[in-house]
């Protein structure tokens, strides 16, 4: 749990409320935010942007108070990759007045399956249209600045792009002005580097943090085993990425920067052996000259408020170096104490998944990001997953996460097995496992 900013937020949220409809235009970060260069686009961006997820959680006037502190801090960048209905409408209620104070990277490729109630990933032109209008009507603007082509992890897939009906899509936007520059997003750094090698695209998000950087590429950075022969460095393919865009002017805009759902701040759950603070993982990605912006993903408007923290922080704060040089031991010490702890099962012998995954320091761990979706019974996989996890911990499934599930249209339970959103997911979720897991921790 990030809880150091509770405090200043609570400070904060009191402003806000104290001026009732009048925006109040100060807070302890006002005028400390650094800008840079979003590559060659001639836009100017802060340090740190924010995504969208936290959007799924606030009610319109709980994201107007969000958006609050973000842009009273300096913030001008977000991500919104979400096709979510609600949540494209409350960012638009949030920024209503003040579009021109941010600027938007919204992705071309995500599409809301009514049908399904749910959202998928497409390359086909017709969804991908309907997505983006979707998107500039509850955003009430007629463009965003960065059209970003929504993740590409698998070579094959981007190969397959340039030329294509939905390149030429994507090209048509910027022809008319509902997207400003083309970016493309994606986890896998050799798809990432072809991308940039292309010519197509001005602006790439990337995941960058300590612990990927130091995975061979190819292998999977979500896969505890993949950290078991870490890189005592930056991967070969990665170090040349970053430097291909410091040279040619693309700027990448960084995701995962705490590792994704926040495995680097957590001791137990961070594949280097040990914890770091959200500031030295900021520090760890703007130090990066390709960088322009890194987005936090936050829950709520403590864990800005905590993010923000970096603003203010002192060199000694920022300093990872140090605590880098301490992989190898922590990791030696770590494997040590799994190999020297036992577990209770579900069963008379072998262990579960899920029990096995937590003895390999959090393998296939879920971050909601819904890129499993859509499921063909329309089960909403991120949301059971998440609910999943609330529920974990208490000898007892706690009563609000208890009726969070049961609101849910579909359920565990109805898990047919077919796989199809294990073969999209981009972090190796054992989603079928995890089906069944959450059929037994809630009972259906």
């Amino acid at each position: 749990m990030r809880t150091k900013g509770i405090k200043l937020a609570v400070m904060l949220l009191a402003v806000l409320a104290a001026g009732g409809c009048a925006h109040q235009t100060e807070t302890p970060y006002s005028g400390k935010m650094q800008f840079r260069d979003l590559g060659n686009t001639g836009i100017r961006v802060a340090e740190i942007g924010i995504g969208c997820e936290v959007f799924e959680e606030l009610d319109t006037a709980q994201s107007r108070a969000y958006m609050d502190v973000a842009l009273d801090s300096g913030i001008n960048y977000i991500d919104i990759y979400d096709a979510n209905p609600t949540v494209r409408s409350n960012i638009g209620y949030a920024l209503r007045g003040r579009r021109e104070k941010m600027n938007i990277q919204g992705h071309i490729g995500c599409y809301w399956n009514h049908e399904l109630n749910q959202y998928e990933r497409t390359r086909d032109v017709s969804k991908a249209k309907q997505g983006f209008d979707d998107l500039l009507q509850r955003l009430a603007t007629d463009h965003v600045e960065v059209g970003m082509m929504h993740i590409f992890d698998d070579m094959a897939d981007w190969d397959s792009i340039p030329g294509s009906a939905y390149m030429k899509y994507v090209q048509q936007l910027k022809s008319e002005g509902k997207i400003k520059h083309i970016g493309m997003s994606s986890h896998n750094p050799a798809v990432a580097l072809a991308a940039a090698k292309s010519g197509l695209v001005e602006v790439i998000m990337f995941s960058i943090n300590p612990a990927f950087d130091r995975v061979v590429s190819g292998a999977d950075a979500w896969n505890p085993e993949s950290y078991k022969n870490m890189l005592p460095g930056i991967d070969p393919v990665r170090q040349e990425l970053y430097d291909y865009c410091a040279q040619n002017g693309i700027a990448i805009v960084v995701m995962k920067v705490f590792g994704g759902g926040g495995r680097l701040l957590d001791a137990e759950r961070s594949p280097l052996g040990f914890a770091l603070t959200t500031t030295q993982c900021l520090a760890y990605a703007l130090a990066k000259p390709c960088v322009s912006v890194a987005l936090c993903g936050t829950s709520n408007v403590e864990q800005l408020v905590e993010d923000l923290r970096y603003v203010n922080a002192t060199e000694q704060e920022k300093a990872y170096n140090t605590a880098l040089q301490n992989i190898g031991s922590a990791l030696a010490d770590k494997a040590a104490t799994s190999q020297a702890t036992t577990f209770t099962t579900t069963t008379e012998s072998t262990p579960t998944a899920s029990q096995s995954c937590a003895r390999q320091a959090d393998c296939g761990n879920c971050t909601y990001c819904g890129h499993c979706s859509p499921c063909p019974v329309g089960i909403n996989i991120a949301r059971v997953n998440q609910l999943l996890d609330k529920a974990k911990g208490h000898k007892t499934v706690p009563s609000d996460v208890a009726a969070e599930y049961k609101a849910l249209e579909l359920h565990a339970s109805e898990c047919i097995g077919c796989g199809a959103c294990e073969r999209r997911c981009p972090f190796d979720v054992p989603v079928r496992q995890k089906m069944q897991e959450a059929a037994q921790t809630f009972g259906y």
